[in-house]
């Protein structure tokens, strides 16, 4: 008798167990506690479909409590989706309190485009401030300025899916600073008044397409950087000096091919003229020989060439006198 009662309430813990493991009856009396009515076959067909009760039952009682009217068939298929149900509840109550027009169905494809929808309301409600890089720009003088930017920004709710992200704000912030910046005749224009940068940047509407909105843009700092315009003089004129060089180089050496050139010419000109006094006494011997030319003929040519030798040292030596006197 007492081993069958043993056995009876051991069946009975074990049937509890697996009662209480399977169905969640904890979760079921809290819904009804906080006035969600939710069938308990509702619940144990969520844990059949793969679906943590918990994690709709929770963020529905917080819409309920919020006085948010949430389907619960919503809920569980944005989970199933991949989505945050508990963001997207916490994002809907704070819209509400905040006094934002947010629905389910608006916040939940946020959220499943892959943003934060929490820090999106929120962001709308308290703007946030990006803070550029620092941007190095040239004034028309030829001065570097590097300027420092603090953006503003709230989040555009009915833009969020869809629209770019900070990036592409400090993106076009930096264009329009760089912009702003080469447009100025001189680098102290822009030191002297820093507001006209925020002034053009705003008036260009960079927010357009993006998820936020521009409040303000303020230049927190500009400092002088480099003289880029002195430095291209100097970049500009050293090269304008190595190209000089190269082009006198290549005309010393064209110089000094067509002077070698002469040179080999004038040393031919004499090998022929060597080789045509070596072939003289030949000829003269054959003129002898053949008859063609006397004795006397032959010492008359010489007197020629003696005098001829003489004419010529005399006019060398003239020469040289006359340079020696100047």
């Amino acid at each position: 008798m007492d081993l069958t009662l043993i056995l009876i309430a051991g069946l009975v813990i074990v049937a509890l167990f697996i009662l209480f493991s399977v169905v969640p009856v904890g979760l079921w009396v809290s819904a009804w506690a906080a006035g969600v009515r939710v069938p308990l076959i509702t619940l144990i067909a969520m844990r059949l479909r793969r679906v943590p009760p918990a994690r709709i039952i929770y963020p529905l009682i917080k819409a309920t409590k919020a006085g948010i009217a949430v389907p619960l068939e919503k809920l569980e298929a944005h989970y199933l989706a991949g989505g945050n149900v508990d963001r997207v509840v916490d994002a809907l109550i704070a819209a509400q309190k905040a006094g934002i027009e947010l629905t389910f169905d608006r916040a939940a494809a946020i959220d499943l485009a892959g943003r934060d929808v929490l820090e999106a309301v929120q962001v709308s409600v308290n703007p946030k401030v990006i803070e550029t890089p620092r941007i190095a720009a040239v004034a028309k003088d030829g001065i570097q300025l590097i300027a420092l930017a603090r953006i503003t920004v709230r989040a555009n709710i009915d833009r969020l899916v869809g629209g770019a992200g900070e990036e592409t704000i400090i993106a076009r912030v930096g264009e329009g600073i760089v912009t702003t910046i080469g447009s100025a005749q001189s680098h102290k224009d822009v030191l002297e008044n820093p507001d006209q940068i925020s002034k053009v940047v705003l008036d260009k509407g960079l927010d357009s397409g993006t998820a936020f909105e521009i409040l303000s843009v303020d230049i927190a700092d500009v400092d002088v950087g480099k003289n880029i315009g002195a430095q291209l003089q100097i970049d500009q004129a050293e090269a304008d000096k190595k190209i000089a060089q190269a082009q006198a180089e290549k005309r010393r050496a064209m110089a000094v091919a067509a002077e070698q050139e002469m040179r080999a010419k004038v040393q031919e000109m004499r090998a022929k003229l060597v080789e045509a006094k070596a072939a003289v006494p030949l000829a003269m011997a054959e003129a002898l020989k053949a008859g063609r030319m006397g004795v006397m003929d032959y010492f008359q040519m010489k007197n020629i060439e003696a005098d001829t030798d003489m004419r010529e040292s005399i006019s060398r030596a003239a020469k040289e006198g006359d340079e020696g006197e100047q």
